[in-house]
């Protein structure tokens, strides 16, 4: 069975989701180009071997040399949903010793941002935001607006992934996209979640409306949140 690779962000984590054999020959060659080719601006990898059905010495050659590579950048791999065969090598080789691996994704994730090991590409102290919505163009343009505004911000296009971060990182305000769609435990985990941080709901029109006039309002309204949050100075 060939590797397949699938990426996605969440935050600043990248998870990449192994399915197959990791093996030496081109499936250990095709995770290290993919992993080398996002260390150009990602730091921070959880690899899910949870649908992998076997590694052998060399694919556990490889893991080795992607956490070196990882770190030698200043960033960190960290492995979840390990098959319990794939765990027993890892410990009777002690390179359980090297690696760490978590139960789930959100495990893994989490686990980067308790331990403050993600650096902000922009060194801000203000209130964090986590901005949700389907489009990358419209996260692209809020995340540097808020950052340029001081903010510390995440970002992410799906429900699901977004609930990790808020339970990760309790940001002060969230931003919610119109459109967002995921299955009705997801939806209603996230409003429960949404509870703890005012939050501020981008209309369908926002992608449309003048830069300025969008950023001027936006910023606006954040302020406001933010300062009923807090309540009035003492």
């Amino acid at each position: 069975m060939p590797l397949s690779l699938s990426t996605r962000g969440v935050g600043d984590v990248t998870i990449v989701r192994c399915s197959g054999r990791i093996v030496g020959g081109g499936e250990t060659e095709s995770l290290r180009d993919h992993i080398s080719g996002l260390l150009q601006d990602r730091k921070a990898f959880v690899l899910h071997l949870g649908e992998v059905a076997f590694i052998d010495s060399s694919g556990f050659g490889m893991l080795v040399r992607l956490l070196t590579s990882t770190r030698r950048a200043s960033g960190d791999l960290k492995l979840c949903n390990v098959p319990a065969d794939v765990y027993k090598v890892l410990k009777m080789t002690n390179l359980i010793t090297l690696f760490e691996a978590h139960e789930s994704e959100e495990d893994a994730v989490s686990a980067f941002y308790r331990r403050s090991t993600i650096s902000e590409r922009v060194a801000v102290t203000g209130p964090s935001i986590l901005c949700v919505d389907q489009s990358a163009d419209v996260l692209a343009y809020l995340r540097e607006l808020l950052r340029s505004a001081g903010y510390r911000v995440l970002t992410n296009s799906h429900l699901h992934d977004s609930l990790i971060l808020i339970r990760a990182t309790r940001p002060s305000l969230i931003i919610l996209g119109p459109n967002l769609t995921a299955s009705p435990g997801t939806q209603q985990d996230f409003r429960i979640a949404c509870a703890t941080a005012p939050m501020v709901e981008l209309g369908n029109e926002f992608s449309t409306l003048d830069a300025g006039q969008a950023a001027s309002e936006l910023l606006e309204n954040i302020r406001v949140r933010l300062s009923s949050r807090d309540g009035p100075a003492s």
